[in-house]
């Protein structure tokens, strides 16, 4: 099986790799660093504006090979709750409600980051065939 180059992937593939790749790695740190220090706000700050990019990019990603509505497959519905939750914590923080926005934000990371990223590990997704393909060697 031939995988095609991430630089020949199209230029909202690379962004939304870029992002969510970003987010996945950063979410972590502004989820766990002590809460209202400036690593927090600032990695905070970064993690939103990842998750916001990677969502928005999401938008031009569609896929007409699976069962879809005009080309929005089933996973785009993680574009819409990522933003719902991302809006919706910071709304929280504003109005320093700080326990619903720590729920929020971590909820919007595993929903928007882990379980997203689960998604682009099934067998025909082009990270999921990096994966079982290539690196394992699995058919």
């Amino acid at each position: 099986m031939h995988l095609a180059s991430p630089l020949s992937l199209s230029p909202a593939v690379q962004v939304h790799l870029l992002f969510a790749s970003a987010a996945l790695l950063l979410g972590p740190l502004a989820l766990r660093s002590r809460k209202g220090s400036p690593l927090h706000r600032g990695a905070g700050y970064v993690w939103v504006l990842c998750m916001l990019a990677a969502a928005l990019s999401s938008v031009f990603i569609r896929d007409f090979r699976l069962p879809n509505i005009a080309g929005f497959t089933p996973i785009h519905l993680l574009t819409l709750l990522t933003l719902a939750g991302v809006s919706g914590g910071l709304w929280l923080a504003i109005r320093k409600q700080i326990s619903a926005h720590r729920q929020a934000m971590w909820r919007t990371y595993l929903g928007g980051c882990v379980v997203a990223g689960l998604f682009t590990l099934l067998p025909g997704r082009y990270l999921g065939d990096l994966l079982w393909h290539h690196a394992l060697g699995l058919a």
